[in-house]
């Protein structure tokens, strides 16, 4: 392994950010227009669409902490978790286009075509990005490096989303041929994306090291790392947080697009309404070192949920045509987000310290994988609550909506994400752990690893 460094250099950073720019060009057009790719232009009933994006990603995710096992077993010469970078970025560039194909089939047909190539490529992202997540937790042993790291990867997700929520909907108009269809738009529009993924996870793998090791005494066992998992209080509080928190996302996110094209009646606004929100929250996240020098993890991540919740909440008493009160909820609740996902990995990583430090076995990629798991069943939950909800409301594609969808849609972008961040906030309170326990807990760390190192043999 290569020696560890006081300091990660802006280079690997910068790598490592890129990796998770690649994630989210996926992850942002499924969350924010897959249903409505689906409803829309593929043809696919509403309640068929939730049920859909409930039941693969939950199935799906059962895969995470298997893949999260199997990477801390894993022994390359380029380490436990980067190697699935290199092995699995053509599977998911190649799938991530196969899946906005839109074959002429039946209803029947397309339902099918839909679920199969959903589901290959959930499993193509949880095979690379649940050691992506775990890599970080291997590249310093700081807390402080960690947090640092996080703050570029969170910036660089964002400007993943910044780029796909921001300019997808002028880009599908313009990708669209003369003569041609939505899903053409849709379908070139992916293949940029699916090019660029490809190449940035390979230039993450390639300027990226792992430096912290398990413990040498460590054997493996999956049972005794699944039940450390269940005794370790810190991580079981983020766990809960993680599966609101997406929940949030799943239903406000996919949420939008319905609410500017039937409530706004404007689509293309959605994309100027999704830069400045981009752009609020890679203001927030660049923020974080200065909110983190000045006030502890734990009070940033419980208020600034509870403030980004609440902008939410509100956009339900701004009337759909008043934009700048909308963009004004918008800019308060995004720049409050900004900084949350950089914090709370950090935090994660912080719980596989206190696992190792409490029960002296080190399970990273469990940790990583277990979290992205469940973080993936609140996405689905979210995605298919939106689904079923729209058919309850009565929705039907490409008509003029009923008050009553209109209402249903409004609370779908408002008032019922924004109880779920509110929820997220109150719950992080129950988080144990302390600046001070954290920097004890990496003391000891060292100080056990600097005792069990091996004592040069003497000259002869």
């Amino acid at each position: 392994m290569t020696p560890t460094p006081a300091k990660l250099s802006l280079k690997e950073k910068l790598a490592y950010g890129l990796g998770d720019t690649a994630s989210n060009f996926y992850f942002q057009v499924f969350s924010i227009f897959l249903s409505i790719y689906y409803t829309d232009i593929f043809g696919l009933k509403p309640g068929a669409v939730g049920t859909l994006m409930l039941v693969v990603p939950i199935a799906v995710a059962a895969m995470n902490p298997v893949i999260g096992a199997l990477a801390d077993r894993t022994q390359t010469r380029w380490g436990k978790f980067r190697p699935y970078l290199l092995w699995g970025a053509i599977p998911y560039g190649v799938l991530g286009y196969v899946m906005f194909a839109n074959p002429a089939l039946p209803e029947g047909g397309r339902l099918v075509f839909a679920y199969v190539t959903y589901a290959l490529m959930l499993i193509a992202y949880a095979v690379i990005n649940t050691p992506y997540g775990a890599l970080m937790g291997v590249m310093s042993p700081s807390s402080d490096e960690r947090t640092s790291l996080n703050a570029y990867r969170f910036s660089f997700a964002f400007l993943g989303a910044f780029l796909i929520g921001g300019f997808v909907p002028g880009l599908k108009e313009t990708l669209t041929p003369a003569g041609g269809s939505p899903a053409d738009g849709f379908r070139n529009t992916m293949l940029i994306f699916a090019v660029l993924s490809v190449a940035m996870f390979l230039f993450t793998f390639w300027n990226t090291r792992e430096r912290v090791v398990s413990p040498p005494e460590q054997k493996s066992s999956l049972r005794e790392d699944l039940g450390d998992l269940k005794s370790n209080t810190p991580w079981l509080v983020l766990f809960f947080v993680g599966f609101v928190n997406l929940a949030n996302a799943g239903l406000r996110n996919g949420a939008g697009a319905y609410y500017f094209k039937y409530a706004v009646g404007d689509e293309l606004a959605q994309g100027d309404f999704n830069k400045v929100g981009f752009l609020c929250f890679i203001a927030g996240a660049l923020a974080t070192k200065l909110f983190t020098a000045r006030w502890s993890r734990r009070s940033l991540l419980i208020w600034l949920t509870l403030i980004n919740g609440s902008g939410i909440a509100a956009c339900y008493f701004v009337d759909p045509h008043n934009l700048p009160a909308l963009y004004a909820c918008n800019i308060i609740a995004a720049f409050a987000a900004g900084p949350t996902p950089a914090i709370v990995w950090s935090m994660y990583a912080d719980t596989a310290d206190y696992g190792e430090w409490k029960f002296g076995r080190r399970a990273t990629g469990l940790i990583i994988s277990a979290t992205v798991f469940i973080q993936k069943v609140g996405l689905a939950v979210g995605s298919g609550l939106l689904g079923k909800l729209l058919g309850h409301y009565g929705f039907v594609a490409n008509v003029a909506q009923t008050p009553q969808s209109l209402h249903g849609i409004t609370l779908m972008f408002s008032l019922l994400p924004g109880g779920f961040a509110l929820t997220a906030g109150f719950v992080t309170s129950l988080y144990p752990l302390d600046e001070q326990d954290v920097k004890k807990i990496e003391l000891e760390l060292a100080q056990r690893k600097a005792q069990s190192a091996p004592v040069p043999a003497p000259a002869a």
